[in-house]
């Protein structure tokens, strides 16, 4: 910006500007002050959403000087900044649900501490996989398991398997070079590709 413009110089502002209050608008409510009251201070802790009206040089006043802890003793002053961590909403400890049960099944000893989400001890037998869960696919998956006549219950061995078993059927060399069945054995190479891939992923 250069300060030596003739733009620059044709700028004036106005020092010391006080603004007169308009009839419709509020007053300073500090004691003495007669002009407009434009900006809100809150009244304070027991006061929720009540409001001053105040100058600008009032508002800095107000707001220096202004403790919303005031009157309060230290015990509740740490009760209300530890409530605010969490936006003073109940909470509930790890591992209770929020009926009161904790995760504690019945024949567990009492002595030991109560196991977070019961993720050892007896709990863990219940939680354990005792069948191997299935293989999730997309949809393409599933479209290329469909070309090879199978379902999303198959491991890879079993994809394999038949694979091996397509490919040996409708193989050119397998029928007397007979080439009807190409376009077929294409989709079915392509199909294996891609969910031999998707596996590997």
């Amino acid at each position: 910006m250069n300060l030596r413009s003739r733009l620059f110089d044709s700028i004036r502002v106005k020092s010391g500007f006080k603004q007169e209050p308009r009839p419709d608008q509020t007053l300073c409510q500090h004691p003495g002050c007669g002009e407009a009251g434009q900006f809100r201070a809150p009244m304070g802790r027991l006061r929720e959403g009540q409001y001053f009206s105040f100058c600008l040089d009032h508002v800095r006043e107000y707001n220096a000087s202004y403790n919303y802890f005031n009157g309060m003793s230290v015990e509740a002053m740490a009760l209300y900044q530890r409530e605010a961590l969490v936006g003073h909403r109940p909470t509930w400890s790890m591992g209770v649900k929020r009926g009161g049960k904790n995760f504690r099944e019945e024949g567990d000893d009492p002595s030991r501490p109560n196991e977070t989400l019961g993720m050892f001890g007896t709990d863990r037998r219940r939680y354990s996989c005792e069948t191997p869960q299935k293989p999730r696919y997309g949809l393409a998956a599933m479209k290329a398991l469909d070309q090879l006549g199978l379902d999303d219950s198959v491991d890879m061995v079993a994809i394999k398997a038949r694979y091996k078993d397509l490919v040996k059927r409708l193989h050119p060399d397998a029928n007397a070079g007979d080439r009807s069945n190409e376009d077929k054995l294409r989709e079915i190479i392509r199909a294996y590709n891609y969910l031999r891939t998707v596996k590997q992923a």
